[in-house]
């Protein structure tokens, strides 16, 4: 018997974690590398945000906190459900945890027994088979091609739910697509599960990327949709994409107060809480203004435009324009089976992003690590001036192959 225990054998470390690790030792190493691996604004945390977080420092706020989050966070987090989505919870039907891959952790690991079935649509967020996988649970992928426009139908639904699914994983807008559902999809998706058969399987939203949406897409959540389902529904959010806060860690889950608190009891055996002092940020944040969200969303937009014609006018390669989120996931189907330079054959998406690091310098995440292929991902989270040579590079590596 091995010293390492045998669930670790189940999981891999994160690919885009991964990505922006290698992209930053090569920098060290004085490469000229940019790296569109990492879904992280370049955008700073808005000032009144960062002021809440020094003002609670200077108060003292800096002692342990309770499991389930301060009480003033949670009250927030009501009232942005309440104001936003036109859900009405109450504190003790919150959680709040370091970042939402947290709160994804203690759900999963608070309801999903050996061999529990948890339905996810394929592109996903890296995490989710691996978390699942960790809690042995079985992660039942589901193949959402750019045809489908990236989204599960109600068809594929109703035909993966077996007596075993406990939860569907739903993310809109998507990481890394970009696609969103719109409020009669999400609402036809629901009609499936409040069918008599499938009365048992419970629905995890991930909402992280709700505010960062474009072209008048209207942002629905799955709860809202279809309010039949809001006792069924955890959903999940956070402050690290829309307000910039990635390295301060807050997350939140809202939903069933027995889930809750159980998820509440993993915080206490775990890490507590996320720090006080951020938390108080945490309600400056929601509770402050919002402007910067419109002007912010400008930006990207114009980023997205720019890297999705770029892309486009690429030998080999095919773009949607996403609806939301600051990801773009191009099919490199025409470029499979073609050579290097140097006579090697890009046999998969994995292939032509290690032939674009080495031979241009641009990083981003193959398609495989989050579960569909041929494509690859790239983060337009980052300067107009990088994304424009990035993809000027792109381009130059397709028109090399052969």
């Amino acid at each position: 018997m091995g010293f390492i225990a045998d669930r670790m054998s189940r999981i891999k470390p994160s690919p885009t974690v991964a990505v922006t690790a290698k992209a930053n030792e090569l920098k060290a190493q004085g490469v000229d590398v940019i790296g569109l691996g990492a879904g992280e604004p370049d955008f700073d945390t808005p000032d009144h945000i960062k002021e809440a977080g020094c003002k609670a420092i200077a108060e003292g706020k800096t002692k342990y906190g309770p499991p389930p989050g301060i009480l003033p966070l949670r009250e927030a987090i009501c009232r942005k459900f309440e104001r936003d989505n036109g859900l009405t919870y109450t504190p003790d039907q919150i959680s709040v945890g370091c970042g939402g891959k947290q709160t994804i952790f203690n759900a999963m690991q608070a309801t999903v027994n050996p061999g529990d079935e948890v339905i996810i649509p394929a592109p996903y967020w890296v995490s989710y088979t691996d978390i699942a996988l960790l809690c042995e649970g079985a992660p039942v992928v589901i193949d959402c091609p750019a045809e489908a426009g990236f989204k599960l139908t109600p068809d594929q639904l109703r035909a993966a739910v077996t007596p075993k699914t406990k939860w569907l994983m739903l993310n809109s807008p998507s990481n890394p697509t970009g696609a969103c559902y719109t409020r009669d999809e999400l609402k036809a998706l629901a009609a499936v599960l409040l069918e008599e058969a499938n009365a048992h399987v419970h629905v995890m939203t991930d909402d992280m990327y709700e505010h960062i949406v474009y072209d008048g897409f209207e942002f629905s959540t799955i709860a809202e949709a279809e309010p039949a389902l809001f006792g069924r529904t955890l959903t999940l959010n956070g402050l690290s994409k829309a307000y910039s806060m990635t390295g301060w860690r807050l997350g939140y889950a809202a939903g069933d107060a027995e889930l809750i608190k159980q998820m509440n009891k993993l915080n206490s055996q775990s890490v507590t809480s996320p720090a006080t002092f951020v938390q108080w940020a945490g309600v400056a944040a929601l509770d402050g203004d919002h402007s910067f969200l419109a002007e912010r969303n400008a930006v990207f937009k114009q980023r997205r435009d720019l890297v999705v014609s770029m892309l486009n006018a690429a030998e080999g390669l095919e773009c949607l324009t996403p609806e939301g989120a600051f990801y773009v996931y191009p099919s490199c189907a025409g470029v499979i089976g073609k050579k290097t330079p140097d006579g090697t054959v890009i046999d998969g998406d994995e292939a032509f992003v290690k032939y674009l690091l080495e031979a241009e310098g641009v990083a981003c995440v193959h398609g495989e690590a989050f579960g569909l292929s041929p494509y690859f991902r790239i983060s337009y989270a980052t300067s107009t001036e990088a994304l424009e040579e990035a993809c000027t590079r792109i381009q130059r590596a397709c028109e090399k192959l052969s």
